[in-house]
């Protein structure tokens, strides 16, 4: 179902009203604009009901890159094989309990890894807004995840458009034209087409 980000905010809304926590997914592929539809979402929802929201990153569970050089995976970071889906499925099991804080990790893309301890779910937030490419992908071990979501939304974004965004992130981090076209092709744009192919469908769709 298409829905704008003004209706999902009076729709999680009202939907939370009902249970003690709601945990959100809110997916796309890299570039898709998740961190950006994700906070607006926070900003609107604790405007209405202040303290009720927050962001759980999927990336706080990037494997660090002294790992990844040990498996030779460092040029495809951001692909599935990348990510502790484990270490972030026992997350949101945990977060299930509203009885305790919640302690998460979060991604730092300046230091380029992942700082433990970073963040804190406190036990009165109701609405969760889990952001990351492959919460619905429809692959072991990532469809674990799928009974721990109570509403999913996916960003759709033209794949030129994305490969754009791609391209402009990797020049917003000090690298030339040709080098910021390479790691899109090579790495971003296949890990999102996996997403655009081998995701489950959501139960609302943004186009961004």
């Amino acid at each position: 179902m298409l829905i704008t980000v003004e209706d999902l905010v009076a729709e999680l809304m009202a939907r939370a009203a009902k249970t003690s926590r709601l945990i959100v997914a809110i997916a796309g592929a890299p570039g898709a604009g998740k961190s950006t539809v994700s906070a607006a979402l926070c900003q609107a929802i604790n405007t209405r009901d202040p303290g009720a929201a927050i962001v759980v990153p999927m990336d706080g569970f990037h494997l660090d890159n002294a790992i990844l050089d040990a498996m030779n995976l460092r040029k495809r970071k951001g692909s599935p094989p990348t990510f502790d889906c484990a270490g972030f499925e026992v997350l949101l099991r945990r977060l299930r309990d509203i009885g305790n804080d919640v302690v998460i990790p979060l991604f730092d893309r300046k230091l380029d890894l992942a700082r433990a301890g970073a963040d804190i779910v406190r036990a009165g937030q109701r609405i969760l807004l889990v952001e990351g490419n492959y919460l619905l992908l429809d692959q072991s071990p990532w469809d674990r995840l799928a009974s721990l979501f109570d509403v999913t939304v996916f960003l759709d974004v033209d794949r030129l458009e994305l490969e754009n965004r791609l391209v402009q992130r990797w020049l917003a981090f000090g690298h030339n034209v040709g080098s910021a076209q390479q790691r899109a092709l090579a790495n971003d744009l296949p890990n999102a087409e996996l997403v655009l192919e081998e995701s489950r469908p959501a139960d609302f769709t943004i186009r961004n």
